[in-house]
C-alpha cells in the first residue's frame, strides 16, 4: 500500500510563487501540489494539503502556533504515515524543537522544511528539499514502520535532528547546521539513514499524547565583556518570570565579579532556574572544567549540556508548563528527553 502524507504549509519563502502580472510574490495553492511540483506524482504516494489562512510569517511564531501545529498531527495522526511541514527559516529550529517536546510517544515522521528562494523561481532550493522531505517522511523499513520517526528539519540533502538544529546561514543554500549530532539521513544518488544515530521507541504501538502546556516566562541572558549589573538586574527582576538561559562564554564560562555571582545567588535561592548554555555553536558546557564554571555550578546554576539554545528554550517551556516543584525541573533539565542533548 503506497504511503500517504499530510502537507502542512504555515508559511514562509517556499510557498510562495511569482504572479504574472504584478511580479509580486503570492501563496500558491497547496491543494493544487502535484501541479506545481509534477515530480511528486511519481511517488505515487497520497499528498494531502493543510494550509494556514493567512500564512504565518516565520518571525511572527509563537507558542500558540506550536499548540495549533501540534494538535492539527494528532487529529490526523492515525490517517497519514507521515508529516511535511512547510515553514519559515527563521524560526524553524524552534518550531522543530518545540514540537519535539509536545509530541510523545511519536513513531511517524514530522519533517519541517522550507527554502531560501520561492518555489516558483529558476534556482529555487525549495523543490529538492519538498520532494526529499516527502520521500523520507513515506519511508519504512521491512516491518512497515518509519524510517526516521522523529521531529526532523530537512534542509539541502541534509535530514537532522530537530532539536539538534540552528539556523547559521542567510545567504547559503545549507542554512542550517547540527553542530553537537550527526546528520539522520543525507539524499544524494540514494537516500542513506543514518540508523545509528535515529531514535526509535522503545516499544511500538503507543498512542500519540500531546503537550501543550507551555509556560513562557523564560528570557535569556547572553553574557558580555562589561555586563553590568543594571543590566543583570532588569533580567532577574521580570515579574513572573520562571527561568533563564545564560549564554556564557566557551564550555560555560562568565565573569566571577562579586556583584553577579551575588545576584545569581539570590536569584536561585529565591526560586528562580538558571540554565547554562554556551554561546559556541559546538560544543558543551562543562562547568568543572574551569574555576568560573565550577563556581557557577556551586551556587547552582544548571548545566544545558550541548543544547541549542532553541532546544533549551522550548524544553524550559515544555517543563515549566507540567511541572511546578523546583526539584522536578531540576531533574527533567538533566534528562535527555527528546535526544536534546548528549548525555548517557
Amino acid at each position: 500500500m503506497n504511503s500517504s502524507i499530510l502537507l502542512i504549509y504555515t508559511g514562509g519563502t517556499i510557498g510562495m510563487k511569482q504572479d504574472q502580472d504584478t511580479l509580486a510574490l503570492i501563496p500558491f495553492n497547496f491543494d493544487q501540489i502535484e501541479a506545481e511540483v509534477p515530480e511528486l506524482k511519481k511517488f505515487g504516494y497520497k499528498i494531502d494539503s493543510y494550509s494556514f489562512t493567512p500564512p504565518v510569517d516565520s518571525s511572527e511564531i509563537s507558542y500558540t502556533f506550536w499548540i495549533e501545529l501540534a494538535e492539527i498531527i494528532a487529529d490526523n495522526y492515525k490517517k497519514y504515515d507521515g508529516f511535511v511541514i512547510l515553514h519559515g527559516t527563521d524560526t524553524m529550529s524552534y518550531s522543530a524543537s518545540a514540537l519535539s517536546f509536545m509530541l510523545e510517544n511519536l513513531e511517524k515522521p514530522v519533517i519541517f522544511t522550507g527554502s531560501q528562494l520561492p518555489i516558483g523561481m529558476l534556482r529555487t532550493d525549495g523543490k529538492e528539499n519538498l520532494i526529499s522531505s516527502i520521500e523520507i517522511a513515506a519511508a519504512k523499513d521491512s516491518e512497515g514502520r518509519a524510517m526516521v520517526p522523529e521531529v526532523c528539519v530537512y534542509f539541502e540533502s541534509k535530514l537532522y535532528r530537530g532539536n539538534r538544529t540552528t539556523k547559521d546561514n542567510a545567504e547559503n543554500f545549507r542554512a542550517f547546521r547540527s553542530p553537537n549530532y550527526p546528520h539522520l539521513a543525507e539524499a544524494g544518488i540514494h537516500i542513506k539513514y543514518n540508523k545509528n544515530f535515529i531514535s526509535y521507541p522503545y516499544e511500538w504501538g503507543k498512542d500519540l499524547i500531546i503537550n501543550t502546556r507551555l509556560d513562557t516566562n523564560v528570557a535569556i541572558l547572553k553574557i558580555f565583556p562589561g555586563i553590568s549589573p543594571s543590566v543583570v538586574g532588569s533580567f532577574l527582576n521580570i515579574e513572573g518570570l520562571r527561568a533563564i538561559i545564560l549564554e556564557t562564554y566557551g564550555s560555560g564560562n562568565a565573569p566571577t565579579s562579586g556583584w553577579l555571582i551575588s545576584m545569581l545567588t539570590d536569584a536561585i535561592q529565591k526560586g528562580l532556574v538558571i540554565l547554562n548554555v554556551s554561546q559556541c555553536p559546538a560544543g558543551s558546557v562543562n562547568m568543572e572544567a574551569y574555576s568560573t564554571g565550577i563556581l557557577l555550578k556551586k551556587i547552582g546554576v544548571l548545566s544545558g549540556y550541548d543544547s541549542t539554545t532553541e532546544a533549551a528554550l522550548t524544553k524550559l517551556f515544555f517543563i515549566l508548563g507540567n511541572n511546578f516543584e523546583i526539584q522536578e525541573i531540576t531533574k527533567g533539565l538533566s534528562q535527555k528527553i527528546r535526544g536534546e542533548i548528549s548525555i548517557d
